[in-house]
């Protein structure tokens, strides 16, 4: 019978705010929504080519496709306002202040008579510029609200059909 087992869990990675973060977060953030210009781009295009022939042979099908698009292109254009929206509250933080970058997985091993609660609380590593300066031991399990993360990977995870 093992005397040990090794687990996964999750480690919250913060950024203490400075000017360099905000720059990059910016430029992140400015080339998630470049990218998504560029999809609603080449969605028109290949769909303009598509319809066209479309119609030729049947106009209600044509019709059905022209609103998919569009309601493709809607779904982009909202994930374009979400971008943009995270950019400006970016853009507003304060120097100093700490925020939640993302999440990395970490290893744990947990031994037979272990408090297991102890080995699965949380754990946040803090950055300055890439730098770690601080590794936290929380109370509790992993908790984040989708709000407090400032990446620019939640709107630009959408898939082109």
């Amino acid at each position: 019978m093992p005397e040990s087992v090794t687990i996964k869990r999750e480690v919250i990675l913060r950024a203490i705010v400075t000017e360099g973060l905000k720059e990059q977060l910016d430029q992140e953030f400015t080339e998630a929504v470049e990218q998504i210009d560029r999809r609603i781009t080449q969605l028109d295009i290949g769909a303009r080519q598509y319809v066209t022939e479309l119609q030729r042979t049947d106009i209600q099908q044509a019709m059905a496709v022209r609103q998919q698009i569009e309601a493709e292109k809607r779904r982009y254009r909202g994930a374009k306002d979400e971008l943009i929206q995270r950019q400006r509250a970016v853009a507003a933080l304060e120097i100093g202040a700490e925020v939640i970058r993302g999440t990395l997985e970490s290893q744990a091993e947990v031994r037979v008579g272990d408090n297991l609660a102890t080995a699965l609380r949380g754990v946040e590593i803090v950055l300055r510029d890439d730098e770690v300066v601080e590794i936290r031991e929380t109370e509790g399990g992993l908790v984040i609200e989708p709000e407090q993360e400032v990446s620019p990977e939640v709107a630009t995870q959408l898939e082109t059909p």
